[in-house]
């Protein structure tokens, strides 16, 4: 049966991806579960022709996905700095004070809205995952548990009032009911208030080869061009964009309701467009070098791992992130290729990865084990993970990036 575009409705004809069935990228397995195959689900990637918005064709249930979920931002410092440093700028540019509401929907463990905190405005969240929601209110980040949508809006804005800052970051690309959740996000705004939504840019996904980033919790991939169309459907506007380096390369879009907002728009936006416009996005044909370099980055790590068996290397992997669960099943490796990947997050640690079932161990493995090389699954946070873990230079260690081509990089 042929799936229609998600905002649109359009019939949905241009292939970007199809990556096969692969597991849920976030699914952690326990050590002790059986060797029954884990489960594995379409992962095709789409691109509509009439809108030109990149989409799985099948959508996973999203309370399959986000109810019981591993992902703690609070981890990195990378994603702490990140937070701080809007924080502070948006108080500052948009004048927030104690008596204005910041609103984050998908607000994980609260460690963006632990930086509002500080500078005095009331703050809450709005996370679907129980175990989380419960760990920010625990930590003093007041927290609704719930999946955000048009109704949930209309209770929030009830029970809280309206949001003179709304934040909504690396969720737009989680939510399958795309029109009726930026409804809610228009309908929570407050009349003078500032949306922000940051998103990873397809562009960059498209010239870093980024295919790890596909997996059956990010339903959409956007360009700025068809977020603007989106947002203006429910009558907001963007007056600021800016490309952020955060997941190899994000937007982060700043709106407003078109009829009562505040802010004077900026140029950025039409840069964007223009570099999107000259990258061949306006064509579904823009969009197809996906699928090969995905090959080609499969085919490289591949290879790589061939040659440090070959010559008696131990690889091991660090990051137990959902990009690296993407990579390794595209690869089709298992744990007689990396008998382990080391991550920081204590609710990970004891796990294996979904599909591939390698073990996932805490950073002081690494000590004892003695990797020759470790593969960055999370790269995005490299620099991260390089600088807190140097020491592998003592015995001659080095570090393996995988994509947009595989490189090998002295400790």
């Amino acid at each position: 049966m042929q799936a229609d575009c998600r905002f649109c409705a359009a019939p949905l004809r241009h292939v970007v991806a199809d990556f096969g069935d692969q597991p849920f990228a976030n699914a952690l397995v326990p050590m002790a579960a059986p060797a029954a195959p884990d489960p594995r689900y379409p992962l095709r990637v789409m691109v509509c022709g009439a809108c030109l918005l990149v989409q799985l064709e099948h959508a996973a249930d999203p309370a399959l996905l986000f109810s019981d979920y591993a992902y703690l931002s609070s981890v990195s410092t990378h994603w702490l700095d990140h937070a701080a440093r809007f924080a502070t700028m948006a108080v500052d540019r948009f004048g927030l004070d104690r008596s204005s509401l910041v609103l984050e929907v998908g607000s994980n463990d609260g460690y963006l809205l632990r930086a509002f905190i500080g500078h005095g405005p009331r703050c809450l969240g709005v996370e679907p995952a129980a175990r989380i929601a419960a760990a920010a209110r625990a930590a003093g980040i007041p927290t609704r548990t719930a999946f955000f949508s048009a109704r949930t809006a209309a209770v929030l804005r009830q029970d809280a009032g309206p949001a003179d800052l709304l934040v909504a970051n690396n969720v737009l690309a989680h939510a399958p009911a795309l029109p009726d959740f930026v409804a809610g996000l228009a309908h929570m705004l407050a009349p003078g208030g500032v949306l922000s939504i940051e998103v990873p840019h397809v562009l960059a996904m498209l010239r870093g080869a980024q295919f790890d980033t596909v997996y059956h919790e990010h339903v959409f991939y956007f360009s700025a061009g068809v977020l603007r169309r989106v947002l203006a459907a429910a009558d907001l506007a963007i007056f600021d964009i800016e490309r952020l380096p955060t997941h190899g390369g994000s937007l982060r879009v700043l709106a407003q309701h078109a009829a009562t907002g505040r802010q004077a728009a900026t140029g950025a936006l039409a840069a964007v467009l223009a570099a999107e416009d000259a990258a061949g996005l306006g064509d579904p044909a823009g969009y197809a070098s996906l699928a090969a370099d995905a090959a080609g980055v499969v085919a490289d790590l591949q290879g790589f791992l061939a040659q440090a068996r070959a010559q008696g290397a131990l690889v091991a992997a660090y990051g137990a992130a959902a990009k690296g669960t993407m990579l390794l099943n595209a690869a089709q490796l298992g744990p007689a290729d990396l008998p382990f990947v080391v991550d920081a997050s204590p609710r990970k640690q004891g796990l294996r990865l979904p599909g591939c079932r390698i073990p996932i161990v805490p950073p002081e493995h690494l000590r004892a084990a003695r990797p020759d090389y470790l593969v960055l699954l999370a790269w995005n946070l490299a620099e991260e993970i390089m600088a807190a873990t140097r020491f592998i230079a003592g015995w001659g260690g080095r570090f393996v990036l995988p994509l947009p081509r595989l490189r090998v990089i002295a400790a």
